[in-house]
């Protein structure tokens, strides 16, 4: 997870796409221009060990757009895919 949002931090479309599952990986990754990434939380996580096949984590993401400041709160779904975790899906 962290991982991954360092990514969007450094606008990395070819980390992000390599680490999401083949089966919801989207064609491309847009980045909002206006966006800057404030801060990561990890509020809680399940499974997700050596010995997981799936995990979740839920985060929370600061971001400003403008003079706005916002949060993304999330709980993500990650799967092991020949020894790699993958982000699957998010809520």
């Amino acid at each position: 997870m962290r991982s991954r949002y360092s990514a969007y931090v450094r606008r990395d479309e070819d980390y992000l796409l390599r680490s999401w599952h083949v089966d919801t990986r989207p064609d491309s990754v847009s980045f909002d221009p206006n966006l800057e990434w404030l801060g990561l939380e990890v509020v809680a996580t399940t499974a997700g060990t050596g010995f997981d096949a799936d995990g979740t984590v839920e985060f929370r993401a600061r971001f400003r757009r403008g003079s706005e400041h916002l949060e993304l709160h999330e709980v993500s779904s990650f799967s092991r895919v020949d020894g790699v975790w993958v982000y699957v899906h998010g809520e």
